[in-house]
């Protein structure tokens, strides 16, 4: 049975699920609202939570646009000095060094649900952090979620950030040495700009953890020029280790 199915009950049979972290894992817009607040003072707080995301993913979609292949970690210290333009705040940047966003990285939260579902993921399939994060970042993030990972790939090792096709080949090069095929690795990622359109592009079956339901608006992720139809889509990953969970085994 192919790991793609009607529902959900293809899940298990994937082999490794390749993970988003910025977005998907780690609340970097909880992140980004309680820097701005704390560095901006009173200013920030004349400008509410959803203005402050939404110029902060005009910001990044600029500077991804003019860097594609500086890590997110690099872009967060121009990409400060934007998002306060757009919002006529004082400077955010780290005039010179890095900018308190940058810095704030390590204070970044786990989704509630985060840890917790790892773990369950982790007792049947590999797991594979892929992020547009630099490798101290990317150290700090996994040691926030319990470091559930088996391997790490980031943008710093690649030397371009997804939606970059180049991140899913380096990463497929990998999981090629444990002869996993790409037909076994589920994708799941909460940005359909960086993530779901261009892995669905390439063949990679998805799994949309849409952090942002019911709320307008992408936040502080650029907005993708069409929303792709996953293969699997959750409202937070504590859904999907609750329907791995429930799926049934695949048949031989």
């Amino acid at each position: 049975m192919s790991p793609r199915g009607t529902g959900h009950e293809g899940l298990l049979g994937f082999r490794a699920l390749t993970f988003d972290v910025v977005g998907t894992l780690i609340d970097f817009e909880a992140g980004i609202v309680e820097c701005v607040r704390r560095v901006a003072g009173p200013d920030g707080s004349k400008r509410s939570d959803e203005e402050i995301l939404r110029a902060f993913g005009a910001a990044e979609e600029e500077q991804q646009q003019r860097t594609p292949a500086m890590p997110f970690t690099q872009m967060l210290d121009p990409i400060s000095a934007r998002l306060a333009a757009h919002l006529g705040l004082p400077a955010l940047d780290g005039r010179g060094a890095p900018s308190p966003l940058r810095l704030s990285i390590a204070a970044w939260p786990a989704f509630p649900d985060a840890r917790e579902a790892l773990a369950a993921l982790h007792r049947r399939f590999r797991l594979v952090a892929v992020t547009n994060a630099d490798n101290a970042a990317a150290r700090a993030m996994s040691s926030t979620l319990g470091d559930p990972f088996d391997d790490v790939v980031t943008a710093e090792d690649v030397g371009v950030n997804k939606p970059d096709p180049q991140v899913f080949a380096y990463c497929q090069g990998r999981l090629g040495t444990l002869d996993i095929a790409r037909s076994e690795v589920l994708h799941v990622a909460q940005s359909q700009y960086h993530d779901i359109g261009v892995a669905r592009q390439l063949g990679y079956a998805t799994c949309w953890i849409e952090r942002r339901r019911g709320r307008a608006g992408s936040g502080a992720t650029p907005s993708p020029r069409t929303v792709t139809a996953p293969d699997h889509h959750f409202g937070t990953l504590a859904e999907l280790a609750a329907a791995v969970e429930e799926a049934p085994a695949p048949e031989r």
